[in-house]
């Protein structure tokens, strides 16, 4: 038998992290858009509002997303067979 080279498959990224991704570059480019119109138009009022609730989505997104992967390691660790419940605390 000829060993050849193991072909690695790509693996594909997470939705939740397609989502995260995502938000962060709409929030990216709201921002900018906002900056420059409100440049453009000497009104900075839009920049209150918009990029205030931009932000907040962006906020709940990475705290979403974070929250998934503390539950997702939790699960791996504990699936460790050299994990010990005295040695770690989970919070």
């Amino acid at each position: 038998m000829r060993r050849g080279k193991r072909v690695k498959k790509k693996k594909r990224m997470e939705f939740s992290k397609k989502i995260f991704f995502g938000v962060s570059i709409g929030v990216a480019l709201v921002t900018i858009f906002s900056c420059i119109m409100s440049w453009r138009t000497n009104d900075t009022s839009v920049l209150s509002y918009i990029i205030g609730g931009m932000f907040a989505e962006l906020a709940t997104a990475t705290g979403f997303y974070y929250n998934k992967a503390k539950a997702e390691n939790v699960i791996k660790i504990k699936n460790n067979s050299n994990y010990s419940e005295e040695e770690s605390e989970v919070y």
